[in-house]
Order: structure tokens, then sequence, then C-alpha cells
């Protein structure tokens, strides 16, 4: 087997999984240095068989799941490989010195969604998010360097900050796979129903839990601010900031939807990425 080819196709392929599914990031992944793309790219990819095996059969078993818990484990180990994608991410992982356990939690939080439906409180989500997004930072944060241990803990807020957004966003598209990732007790809180959900009605009540839920995503992404400024490569950096600042971007848009996200899905536009890039150089704080 000559490694060397091997290797080349399996970022090859980490590269088209990640253009095909993770669009923001792979437009901003441009500005990354080439071995940190590379890098970056073979992480989506095994993180996004995770999500899919979950996502795309709604009463999947589990022994998909465990499938990959113990492909990323032959990744860990020594034992000779023919995935080339696992190849890919086996030496992403060794380059990088990506503990092995920050995966073992993105896989419990994948696990939970085929545990859980709902969310009794925000403190139930809050361990979910940081699953399945907060150790996601953790993992870009060791390809991307840092220079101080406080830049985890922001590193966890721009993941959770992100993970909420994608809540928000794609509340039509869970309730259709019978998921409700907004907390029960908020619900409650602001007088929204499962009923009022599942029929889209879009009244005071909900606004006010929408304009809770955003406020509290725009804090998290407040706190990230502080971690950006300890990654050591500049442009990864700036790679963050504009992650931070296109996701915010959904935020902006769920507003200027009215708050409407069942009828029209949140996102930023192409053109409006690209006129933000050269505001986050003017800024110069990346």
């Amino acid at each position: 087997m000559d490694r060397q080819k091997t290797l080349h196709e399996g970022f090859a392929q980490a590269r088209k999984i990640t253009a095909k599914y993770a669009k923001t990031f792979y437009f901003a992944s441009h500005f990354l240095p080439q071995s940190k793309k590379l890098a970056a790219y073979s992480i989506y990819a095994v993180c996004r068989a995770s999500d899919e095996s979950v996502d795309a059969i709604p009463d999947i078993s589990g022994n998909q799941l465990l499938d990959i818990r113990r492909r990323i484990q032959s990744a860990y180990s020594e034992a000779q490989l023919e995935d080339s994608l696992l190849l890919a991410f086996r030496q992403t992982v060794r380059d990088y010195d990506i503990p092995r356990i920050y995966f073992d939690e993105l896989l419990s939080g994948m696990q939970m969604d085929l545990d859980k439906k709902t969310y009794d409180s925000f403190s139930e989500l809050y361990s979910y998010c940081y699953r399945v997004a907060g150790v996601v930072g953790l993992i870009m944060l060791q390809v991307f360097g840092f220079r101080d241990s406080r830049a985890r803990e922001f590193a966890i807020d721009l993941g959770i900050a992100m993970q909420l957004t994608n809540i928000l966003r794609d509340i039509k598209e869970d309730l259709a796979r019978n998921r409700i990732y907004l907390p029960q007790e908020e619900l409650r809180s602001f007088n929204v129903s499962l009923e009022q959900l599942q029929s889209e009605k879009i009244d005071a009540n909900f606004i006010g839990l929408m304009k809770y839920q955003i406020s509290r995503a725009r804090q998290y992404y407040t706190n990230s601010e502080k971690g950006i400024a300890l990654i050591t490569c500049p442009y990864c950096r700036f790679v963050a900031k504009a992650m931070k600042e296109m996701y915010c971007g959904i935020l902006d848009n769920i507003e200027q939807n009215n708050y409407d996200v069942f009828r029209r899905r949140a996102c930023v536009s192409l053109p409006k990425k690209i006129i933000l890039l050269p505001k986050i150089l003017l800024k110069k704080n990346y």
C-alpha cells in the first residue's frame, strides 16, 4: 500500500464531505494553512459520519454508532488500517495530539440523540451541546494552536453558541424527527406548547421565547471572543472569528424573518459571507 497516495485519497475524501455538508466552515477554511485545513477536513468528515448515522435513520438501534466508535478506536490504535479516510484521521489526531476522550464525548452526545427526544432544563441541554459541539471546539483548538490553557474554556463557549444557533435554526427539522431541543422548562415559562410548535404558530409567546434563546446564544458568542485572541496562528484566528460572525449572522437572519423559523430557513448568503470578510480584517482584532 502506497501510504502517501492513500493519505492523499483520504484527505481528498474528507474535503469532499466537508464541502458538501459544512458549507460555512468550508468557505472559511480556505484561509487556513494547508496542513491545518486538511486536518480540519478529516476531523469534520469523521464527526459528520457520526452525526449522519443518527440523523439519517431516526429509529437507529445504535449498532451503527457502535461501529463508528470502533473505527475511531482503531484509528487510535496501532492496528493496520485500509480505510483511507481513517488513515488521514489517524495522522491528524497524532500530528495535533488530540485526546481520544474528545471523540468519546462526541459519540456520547450522538448517543443522547438516540436516547432522548426532549430536554427538561438548560442544564441538561448544555450537557448535550458540550458533547456534540463544545468538544468540537476543543478539537479544533488543538489544530489551531493556543498559548494559554484558558483558551479551552472559550473554545467550548463558541461550540455551545454555534449549537444553540443550530437548534434555533432547525426547530422545524427537529420536530419532524420528533425532537425538541428547546428546554421544556423554558417552553412552559413562555407558555409555548408542543401543539403550537407543530402548528407553526408565531405569536408573542413564541417570539418572547426566541428572543430569550437568541440572547443566551449571543452571550456565549461574546464570551468566546476572549479565546480567539489566544489562538497562536493568525490565519486560524481569522477563521475562528469568521465562523463566529457568520453564525451570529444566522441569529440576525432569524430576527429579520420575524422569528419565523418554520417557513424560511435562516442562513447567511454567500454574498453576505464575502462582504463580511473585509469587515473582520478591518477590525484588526483577529
